[in-house]
């Protein structure tokens, strides 16, 4: 029997693909565990490595190659690669993290036989970052030790498990409309996973989650009209699954990215998109006097009409000046 499908999700990562699949087939275990290499339809030599491991080990790795990119940032990699996982629980990996502890896998599955309740758990995690910037750890050290879906809602946004770092329950996702349009996986999928049941905390790092110009979290660009719609849609749609529980906090968080959106390169030059959302921000966000200036100022009333008003104020100074 089958205890654990790891699922390596990957997408044009063939510097990186080789030392991913080695961390999972060091893993000691006492019991049989399978390893699933979702492609997202790779060009860059990925699918040659890939299929190599499933050459030299072919009753642990198994290719799942598609036959083109399914899009949505890999969620539909991800998706389609979890229907073939045979496994009681879940560890995914993105293909350009890797696991440091040969004992992950098991301290993992030994917590999740002893806590049945639990939906998932997860450990801490090293964060290397490209450019050589000092190693950080992801979790501190007063993390707390069992989540709930409270800790995962907030006015800003929460992130605070590593990919790499999760195991979970087989067949407890599900995926509602909103989160196959959301360009995110980890956030509504564990808000998804604690309202199944809590998800525990192990302190022990045993992975490493690069962050490279290859990975997803270089394509969340905060500036991109596109991507922040797409977050407020995703919000929108965990206070919807949450039953609205959570819709003050929820409310202001999106209000976020409204107030974003407002600087989105996309509307740099389009006065009337951003007066609309400006007074759509301001009837959302219901602000105090001094935010309410402002933004009526920067983007409602037009550059033209606050310069004509900057010179007919200042007009009597100039003549002044010159008498």
């Amino acid at each position: 029997m089958t205890k654990v499908s790891v699922t390596i999700l990957t997408y044009n990562q063939a510097a990186f693909i080789g030392k991913t699949i080695e961390s999972a087939l060091n893993q000691i275990t006492d019991f049989e565990y399978e390893i699933l290499v979702g492609d997202d339809f790779s060009t860059d030599g990925a699918r040659d490595i890939i299929l190599d491991y499933q050459k030299r080990y072919p009753d642990k790795v198994k290719a799942v190659l598609h036959s083109k990119n399914l899009g949505q940032n890999g969620l539909f990699n991800t998706i389609e690669t979890l229907k073939l996982a045979k496994g009681t629980y879940i560890a995914p990996l993105d293909g350009d993290d890797y696991w440091i502890s040969p004992h992950k896998l098991q301290q993992q599955v030994d917590f999740m036989e002893a806590h049945p309740d639990f939906s998932a758990c997860f450990h801490n995690a090293f964060i290397t970052y490209e450019d050589g910037s000092p190693t950080q750890e992801v979790n501190p050290s007063d993390q707390k030790e069992v989540i709930g879906v409270a800790d995962l809602i907030g006015e800003e946004e929460i992130w605070f498990m590593a990919t790499s770092a999760v195991m979970f329950r087989n067949g407890l996702m599900y995926y509602p409309d909103w989160f196959l349009k959301s360009t995110s996986g980890d956030i509504p999928r564990y808000v998804i996973l604690a309202k199944q049941g809590p998800i525990g905390y192990l302190p022990e790092i045993m992975s490493v989650y690069r962050k490279n110009r290859a990975g997803a979290s270089f394509k969340d660009h905060y500036r991109d009209a596109r991507f922040l719609r797409n977050r407020i849609m995703m919000y929108e749609g965990i206070n919807t699954e949450t039953n609205y529980a959570f819709d003050r906090t929820l409310r202001r968080n999106i209000c976020r990215y409204y107030r974003m959106e407002l600087d989105a390169r996309q509307y740099h030059k389009s006065y009337f998109r951003r007066a609309a959302l400006a007074l759509q921000y301001l009837y959302r966000k219901q602000p105090g006097a001094e935010e309410w200036r402002e933004i009526v100022r920067d983007y409602v009333i037009p550059q033209w009409m606050l310069k004509f008003y900057s010179f007919f104020a200042l007009l009597p100074h100039r003549l002044r000046g010159t008498s």
